[in-house]
């Protein structure tokens, strides 16, 4: 099985809840449904 593949803007957009919209990182990652591993590579 593959490397599921993120687009950029997803992943600006979860840097971007967490950070500047302090959202907690297990809600994003909920929401988006990208695990812990997925979020941090």
């Amino acid at each position: 099985m593959g490397k599921p593949k993120f687009s950029d803007e997803l992943k600006r957009d979860a840097v971007a809840q967490i950070t500047e919209r302090g959202y907690p990182i297990a809600e994003v990652l909920r929401r988006l449904r990208v695990s812990v591993h997925s979020l941090y590579a």
